[in-house]
């Protein structure tokens, strides 16, 4: 990694020539995968924070601690210095690694401020031109102190387009428009808005002592607690750097391009056309030799050059030459580009929209109208042989070598580097083929059938072509086949099989219409599909056809997926093998690669959905109404649900195994030796003699699985009736062998028009079995485990995705989404779930629109698309009774009619029907769409109904439905509530995004030493959990580059871990990055979002800045309140952080706002006898004490000192603590009492004691802080330390020992933890912080 004295470049994804920073912010130009693939070169970052740049910009290389226990291999040579000479400023040195490559010097230059206008240019040493694409320590004679020089070089046409498109980057630099317009992977960020700049040692604010000058608290008024305004504007702040510094006023390609062929032999490669700020207009050619100023305007050509004569190798130079104005907003330009944190300009790997923008001017931008008009997509111009072929790269990358750590990172870079190349050119073709800018390949069928290629990859729509799903639902069943379809790539992705293929595949909704993006196989376009396909169907099981290799490979992944090999029937009445459902078809393509396609059925079928004539559920299914028809017959159970039951199998098939085990041994009369593992599993069956054998501790389950290993592997002699036992609790669970625990489903089951051979009938039957109870497992384990842990508060959902990620996580389909809500409805803790149920509705009620919302648009055509989204908005959220919809034939007028064109985009019948459409239609819509797809009963006729029954907010609607939608509208305030005025105008609909589902790929390196850290955080070790996790992040960073979700959940955990050791410097700036990475990566308002800014106000109080860590909780506060309201658990915790904050700097009128507004919420979520209200009560008492308001406080610490010595008893430490701190305040309360009566006897003449009122100390508020936030301290003694100095010095030689105390050390700790802290599990340290796939709510 190339690490300069003064700033530094962002990490871009390996395998992607590095252009950072100023590429219109950083955007990393995406390049061939293959190319430049050996830039990976054993992982720069590997065991050095490379691209973790340091707050201020500078870096320093450092060698990463070997983690014990793990396969590390430290791949790293020392770094050296190099000089660098650029002409025209001094030399200067350059901190280089010896893995790099040439071309990272030349991204650092260009990205420097001294140098970034220069691209054009090579580096030499000793006269020797140096290769772009070789490693530094391959070149002979560059060692520490070399002297390299930047040698300008002469430009092409390719080499000016891309210093023109530079240059115009680095004027964009801090605009954010491309952000606005979702383009370039650019994402919006506010952190720097709240924290003054940065806080790191750079920041504006340089830390001072204790902060105590005089701060202003007050909130706005919208943040207060019992506010009921929402303000949508205080979304996006208004950030005074985007104040454009104005550089030019026109820069643009010249109307007399390309030059003549008489120019061109003078070297003319192109002109520009500049509008200088002095409103000077220029005309510029573009020669090899540089650029200059030539004769034309506009309307007369004359290249010869025009004073002054000078001709400059950089654009840059020519305009500071020309106009004074450049030169000096330009140079402050660069100044502040280079000051903004890195994360807030590296582009991210997949986009992110934003669904509010404010009104942006649309300006002129050469590059933009270029990049619109030529089909060039993913920067062909630097890929030699222009457009890429998608499928030969995603292949390749799979087929890269795996044996080790460095090429499984080089590989898991590669795979993710291209799929994320891939979605985005997969995106941009989806939105052109539904904006009708893309010529089908079969244009003389009907619309809806026809199928596009461009740039290499496939487009087809979500509709039933010819009749293909006609026995599943139709179109309805078309338009889910292609996500089913994407999960099943995902999943066969992940088991990673080598020599067995998926397609690249993207879905994309888009404008009411589902286009599903795909790889193309070599070869299939020059063959009809019944010849390509030598395994599996082309219809549904009527031919079908099977094959050896494929076989051999699909059985590798039936083991992970849990599939069942079976035989199936053919039209011959031929039994055919398959390991996969019928649809799965295998191709050879003509690169004799084995490709899998339509994996629509990889997981079994829901058989609550799937009526089948003749087939009874259990009882649990029954009970809930189901089987219920559903609009398709493609519904799957989730692979997390197959998983969890299998699990749960597993479980009951050891508890069977041990009972029986037991029973034999009782049998035999022999008194059970103890056995190893201490006690039954709950839940094992309620036999007395289980009872009996669960209460002598002779749980046989170690035996069992001894025993059950034993017989799988035929390793030893087995007793016959131990065998038996392990047969019988086979059958019993349903496993498919008789000698091992083995679950799988059979996937072809209930699948219309298969059918199954004779012998097979029992196992078919067993089948049918097994997917009932799967069924019944998700209603009678898997929803009600969800309420418990939303009762709980272990899963804390915030708004609808969130939700939705908690019942996927369990493996519940969104169409139980119903059931879940009736569920909570009947649960005895409803008051407690009241968040859940508001969510749930709001999520039902926005999904119900969406797919009304679908069908809505397919009817508007391209000219009332604002029109007709606008209308839609109003009938789904305004109060206006009666909206009209304005018809796009207002604005114009048309002389002749208009013919009817050919090629319409699907579905574009000139078609107005939508304008019809009125609030109370709509309504009703979306309550029969509730009882039909959801089955629930909403009963509310308009949106105020809604909102009162449910206690909905309609700016929370707004952003539901305009997330799940892809619509951006307008930042302004909306009078949803007028009933004078529609809210919306078609002014107010800015665009409509795309929704775009894709394959993730995974580092799974890093995801398992990120993973083992918290397991050694969780035991206590908190210095190697330390190590593991950094190293985690290394890891992750490169695979992924420098932004990425799993990112992170990674910095957060570490600026955890460095608080709790006391770094709290180390804690800031991690923490920093990961409220950026948040905002980017998830969008400014997501649940996790807010989750960051409170974890960094925490470090930023504990660091002094308390001004700061206040603006942080305000803006914290803000978000949820627009995500949820007020109304939610989080906001507790939320307002005690705010509370304990204003405490601190004497604010006591309003910290007691958030105080008891949190006391308010934790007795209703937590009842109001919970440990959270005992603390609740006590930090409000705190600031009455302040106030010195005794009769307040001390009325909220007895009813704190009840909760504790009813929850705890008289002894605890908690009981004794409170009722000490009553003492304390009744002497104070005697003792003003005492006073009162003085003055009252003597008057002025009495003899005053001074009251002992003081503020608060910081630590004090601090020490509550922690508590309230869960986080724990580990108090040791002096004597604790020493022995865990000399602990440190051994641990080499005695690892294990060493291990051992420390884990005894921790329990101890842990027993003495606080009672209120947050998760209220006191032995884990740190609450909250889930695996980063879990998304931690």
């Amino acid at each position: 990694m190339v690490i300069k004295t003064d700033e530094l470049p962002p990490a871009a994804p390996a395998d992607s020539p590095r252009e950072p920073g100023p590429q219109g912010g950083g955007k990393a130009r995406p390049g061939p995968a293959e190319l430049p693939a050996v830039m990976l070169l054993n992982g720069d970052c590997l065991d050095k924070k490379s691209e973790e740049p340091k707050e201020n910009g500078h870096e320093e290389a450092e060698g990463g601690d070997e983690s014990s226990g793990q396969e590390v291999i430290v791949i790293q040579d020392t770094g050296f210095t190099v000089k660098i000479s650029v002409p025209g400023i001094e030399t200067f040195s350059l901190q280089v690694s010896p893995q790099e490559m040439v071309q990272e010097i030349h991204q650092v230059l260009m990205d420097r401020e001294d140098t970034c206008h220069r691209t054009c240019f090579s580096l030499q040493l000793d006269g020797n031109v140096l290769d772009n694409f070789s490693e530094l320590r391959t070149i002979e004679g560059l060692e520490e102190g070399s002297m390299l020089r930047v040698v300008e070089e002469p430009y092409t046409v390719r080499e000016a387009r891309i210093h023109v498109r530079h240059i115009r980057d680095l004027l964009k630099s801090l605009d954010p428009s491309d952000a606005f317009n979702g383009v370039d992977c650019n994402s919006l960020s506010f952190l720097s808005v709240f924290t003054d700049g940065d806080l790191g040692d750079s920041g504006k604010r340089k830390k001072k002592g204790i902060e105590m000058e005089p701060i202003d608290c007050t909130p706005p008024e919208h943040i207060l607690p019992g506010s009921k305004e929402r303000p949508l504007c205080a979304l996006q702040p208004q950030n005074r750097d985007w104040k454009p510094l104005q550089c030019l006023k026109v820069l643009t390609m010249s109307g007399w391009n390309p030059p003549p062929g008489n120019r061109k032999m003078h070297g003319d490669l192109m002109y520009l056309f500049v509008i200088t700020a002095e409103d000077r207009h220029v005309s510029i050619t573009a020669s090899t030799r540089g650029f200059y100023l030539n004769q034309s305007t506009a309307y007369n050509f004359n290249p010869k050059p025009a004073s002054p004569r000078f001709l400059s190798h950089s654009l840059v130079e020519l305009l500071n030459q020309i106009s004074p104005t450049f030169k000096k907003n330009f140079a402050l330009l660069q100044k502040k580009r280079v000051q903004r944190h890195p994360f807030e300009r590296i582009a991210t790997p997949f986009q992110v929209y934003s669904w509010t923008a404010p009104q942006v001017e649309h300006a002129m931008d050469c590059v933009r109208a270029e990049d619109a008009y030529t089909s060039r997509l993913g920067y062909e111009e630097h890929i030699p042989g222009q457009t890429r072929d998608w499928n030969e790269e995603l292949q390749t990358t799979r087929e890269l070598p795996r044996k080790n750590l460095p090429e499984r990172l080089l590989r898991e870079r590669a795979i993710f580097k291209v799929h994320s190349d891939f979605t985005a050119a997969a995106t941009r073709g989806a939105m052109a083929v539904i904006d009708g800018n893309v010529m089908a390949i079969n244009p003389s069928e009907e619309t809806k059938m026809q199928m596009f290629i461009w740039n290499n990859i496939f487009f087809s729509l979500g509709f039933d072509v010819r009749d293909h799903y006609k026995d599943f639902g139709g179109d309805v069943a078309a338009y889910v086949a292609p996500t089913n379809d994407l999960n099943g790539v995902r999943t066969y992705n992940a088991v990673d099989v080598e020599g067995l293929y998926t397609l690249g595949t993207v879905v994309v909704d888009y404008r009411g219409y589902r286009v599903t993006a795909q790889s193309i196989i070599p070869g299939i376009l020059e063959r009809e599909q019944e010849q390509s396909v030598i395994y599996g169907s082309i219809d549904f099981g009527k031919t079908v056809v099977s094959h050896p290799r494929y076989l051999e490979l699909l059985e590798k992944t039936s083991r992970p997926l849990k599939i069942q090999r079976h035989r199936v029937l053919n039209d011959r009445d031929e039994e055919v093998e398959l390991c996969s459902s019928v649809e799965c078809k295998g191709i050879i393509g003509n690169d004799g690669r084995h490709y899998i396609l339509d994996l629509l059925r990889t997981f079994p079928p829901d058989l609550n959905f799937l009526p089948v004539a003749g087939e009874e559920l259990p009882e649990d299914c029954r009970r809930a109404g189901f089987p219920k028809p559903h609009r398709h017959k493609l519904c799957c159970l989730r692979q997390e649900l197959v998983d969890a039951f299998v699990e749960h199998r597993y479980l009951l098939f050891m508890k069977l195994a041990a009972i029986q085990l037991m029973q034999q041994k009782a049998n035999r009369a022999e008194s059970p030796g103890p056995l190893e593992n201490g006690a039954c599993e709950a839940g094992a069956s309620e036999s007395p003699e289980a009872l009996e054998a669960a209460e002598e501790g002779a749980s046989g389950l170690a035996k069992v699985k001894e025993l059950a290993e034993t017989i799988a592997s035929d390793s030893g002699p087995v007793d016959p009736k131990s065998r038996e036992v392990i047969q019988n609790a086979c059958k019993a669970v349903g496993s498919v062998s008789s000698t091992s625990f083995d679950i799988r489903f059979n996937p072809d089951i209930f699948s219309p028009g298969v059918r199954f051979p004779e012998s097979c009938q029992d196992e078919v039957r067993d089948q049918k079995q097994l997917l009932k109870d799967a069924a019944a497992f998700l209603l009678s384990c898997q929803i009600p485990g969800l309420v418990k842990d939303c009762t709980d508060h272990t899963v804390l959902p915030m708004d609808g995705a969130t939700l939705a990620e908690a019942m996927h996580q369990r493996g519940i389909n969104i169409r139980y989404l119903g059931k879940v809500l009736d569920f909570v409805l009947r649960s005895p803790a409803r008051p407690q779930l009241d968040h859940i149920y508001k969510i749930g509705i709001s999520e039902l009620i926005t999904r119900s629109a969406k797919h009304i919302f679908k069908t809505y648009l397919q009817g508007v055509e391209l000219s009332g698309l604002s029109a007709a989204i606008s209308h839609f908005l109003n009938c789904f959220l305004s109060s206006f009774p009666n909206p009209v919809a304005h018809l796009p034939a207002d604005e114009l007028v048309s002389k002749k009619k208009n013919k009817r064109r050919k090629n319409r985009p699907p579905g574009g019948a000139d078609n107005t029907a939508w304008a019809v459409m009125t609030p109370q239609e709509l309504w009703k819509d979306i309550c029969q769409e509730a009882k039909s797809y959801f089955d629930f009963h909403l009963e509310c006729e308009t949106v105020d109904q809604a909102v009162e029954t449910f206690g909905l907010q309609k700016i929370t609607l707004l952003r539901e439905i305009s997330l799940k939608t892809g619509i951006q509208i307008l930042l302004k305030e909306y009078s949803f509530d007028s009933r004078h005025k529609p809210a919306f105008t078609e002014e107010d609909v800015l665009n409509i995004f795309p929704v775009v589902k894709h394959v993730n790929p995974k580092a799974s390196d890093a995801f398992h030493f990120f993973q083992s850290g918290q397991a050694k955080v969780q035991q206590g070790f908190l210095k190697e959990g330390c190590e593991l996790i950094t190293e985690a992040l290394n890891l992750f960073n490169n695979v992924y580059g420098a932004m990425h979700v799993e990112i992170c959940a990674c910095l957060r955990l570490l600026a955890r871990l460095h608080y709790i050791m006391g770094d709290y410097a180390e804690a800031l700036s991690n923490q920093q990055k990961a409220v950026l990475m948040s905002e980017r990566v998830l969008g400014i308002e997501h649940p996790n979002t807010i989750q960051e800014y409170m974890h960094l106000a925490l470090y930023c109080f504990a660091s002094s800045q308390l001004s700061t860590a206040l603006s942080l909780l305000y803006r914290a506060r803000y978000l949820l309140l627009l995500v949820f309201g007020e109304d939610h658990p989080e906001m507790a915790l939320l307002d005690n952080n705010i509370g304990l904050v204003l405490h601190g700097v004497m604010e006591y009128e309003l910290a007691l706002r958030f105080l008891e507004n949190a006391l308010s919420i934790n007795a209703k979520y937590h009842g109001a006898k919970s440990l959270k209200v005992a603390l609740s009560h006590h930090l409000v008492a705190r600031v009455y004490e302040s106030k010195a308001e005794f009769r307040s406080a001390l009325q909220h610490e007895k009813e704190g000192y009840t909760i504790y010595k009813s929850q705890l008893g008289e002894s605890h430490e908690k009981t004794k603590e409170s009722s000490d701190y009553l003492k304390c305040l009744t002497q104070q309360a005697v003792a003003l009492q005492r006073t009162m009566n003085e003055i009252y006897r003597n008057g002025s003449s009495a003899n005053i004691v001074p009251l002992k009122v003081t503020a608060p100390s910081m630590a004090s508020v601090l020490e509550q802080l922690h508590i309230i936030n869960g986080i724990l301290f580990i108090p040791l003694s002096q004597k604790d330390l020493e022995n865990l100095k000399a602990e440190v010095v051994r641990r080499h030689q005695l690892q294990e020992t060493s291990k051992a105390a420390t884990r005894d050390a921790d329990t101890t700790a842990a027993a003495t933890a606080p009672a209120g802290s947050r998760e209220e599990a006191a032995s884990s340290l740190l609450p909250g912080d889930d695996p980063p796939t879990l998304s931690s709510v």
